[in-house]
């Protein structure tokens, strides 16, 4: 039952727990001791809205950050990153294999104030050995959810 509790509120962190309830077929009360537990054992962090922010006035820029790193001993990539997060400027942190080591998410007023974050903290640290600095021109897409269509898909279904 987790999982589909967990699964329901994903796509929509507005249920209510009595909704949860019918459409699992369980008791309110225990979707309630559920949802507790799971908030306890840190399985449930935070409900979050999805905003597409370009409808509004508000003026910031988005980037996303590459960084080779040099593991430290005993620790790994994790003091890094531990470090990394601190910074309020960073959205997400995260440990990716490829050609670089760590990913960051980070958001500010102008795109100086991202190149000079990423200059000044980010490429400073100790164990950074290089960044690579991508802006962020436009989302179409964010956890399952398309930003804006661009209009009826006139493409014709062919079938045999």
């Amino acid at each position: 039952m987790r999982n589909q509790i967990l699964s329901l509120l994903e796509q929509n962190a507005e249920l209510k727990h009595d909704q949860i309830a019918v459409m699992l077929d369980m008791s309110v009360s225990e979707v309630e001791k559920e949802i507790q537990a799971m908030t306890e054992e840190g399985i449930l962090l935070k409900s979050k809205a999805l905003i597409n922010w370009e409808k509004t006035d508000r003026e910031f820029v988005t980037a996303q950050i590459e960084l080779k790193v040099t593991p430290q001993r005993g620790e790994g990539f994790d003091k890094v990153a531990e470090r990394i997060y601190q910074y309020p400027e960073v959205k997400s942190v995260y440990l990716v294999s490829g050609g670089f080591d760590i990913a960051v998410t980070i958001e500010g007023k102008t795109m100086k104030e991202v190149a000079l974050f990423v200059a000044e903290k980010l490429a400073t640290m100790e164990y950074v050995n290089s960044t690579k600095t991508h802006f962020i021109l436009k989302k179409y897409k964010q956890d399952g959810v398309i930003f804006s269509q661009q209009g009826k898909d006139e493409r014709v279904v062919i079938s045999l």
